[in-house]
């Protein structure tokens, strides 16, 4: 029988360097699913629907909410972002480790649904490596950076209530540790309930 796959939520400070730590990790590895978000914030030159997002519109994203078809929300910038229940319920059941990259709001209300979901935070070696990072990126001003460190303040103040911290210094050494988590989990007392009940009861007609 296929086991059900586990839930990850990964966060992380802006520049810690999410985005190429998932890109990595799915194409190293075949068990996992990039849960993709819905929004409605307009396509950005490169993205595609149902890739980067699900694109849709503020009236339908709404009835989503209204009709719990979301596991997740949140509104930033006058759009709305949101992790859409059906995508990563067929994943589970086919037996992926969905993987949602998402801010620490969304994380927490996720831990609230699914206790047994998986929180990791990623994060530079240090704070000046994670301006380094921002700066280099050169797509941003310095006004965008600074409320992005900013920001890494009330994120960092969140950390202590994850599972696991991923220190992302290395990108290769930093892909076998989450995927070595992962695995990890699988294997956790706390999943093996029916294992646990079906050795005690064989031991018990010993």
């Amino acid at each position: 029988m296929m086991s059900r796959g586990i839930l990850v939520v990964v966060s992380g400070f802006s520049g810690a360097g999410k985005g190429t730590l998932m890109k990595s990790l799915l194409e190293q590895y075949d068990n996992y699913a990039l849960s993709v978000s819905a929004t409605t914030r307009s396509p950005r030159a490169g993205e595609v629907d149902g890739r980067e997002y699900f694109f849709i519109k503020k009236e339908a994203f709404e009835k989503m909410i209204d009709s719990g078809a979301l596991y997740e929300y949140a509104r930033y910038a006058d759009n709305y972002y949101g992790t859409p229940r059906q995508y990563v319920d067929l994943k589970l059941e086919a037996g992926k480790d969905v993987i949602l990259e998402i801010e620490v709001q969304g994380a927490s209300k996720i831990k609230q649904r699914f206790p047994d979901a998986v929180l990791i935070f990623v994060t530079p070696p240090s704070i000046d490596e994670l301006k380094r990072r921002l700066i280099g990126r050169g797509t941003e001003d310095e006004a965008t950076i600074l409320k992005r460190l900013s920001r890494a303040k009330e994120e960092g103040a969140l950390m202590a209530s994850y599972d696991y911290i991923l220190v992302n210094d290395r990108l290769d050494e930093a892909v076998r540790e989450l995927h070595a988590i992962i695995r990890a989990e699988h294997s956790s007392s706390r999943r093996k309930h029916d294992l646990i009940g079906k050795l005690c009861r064989e031991l018990d007609d010993l």
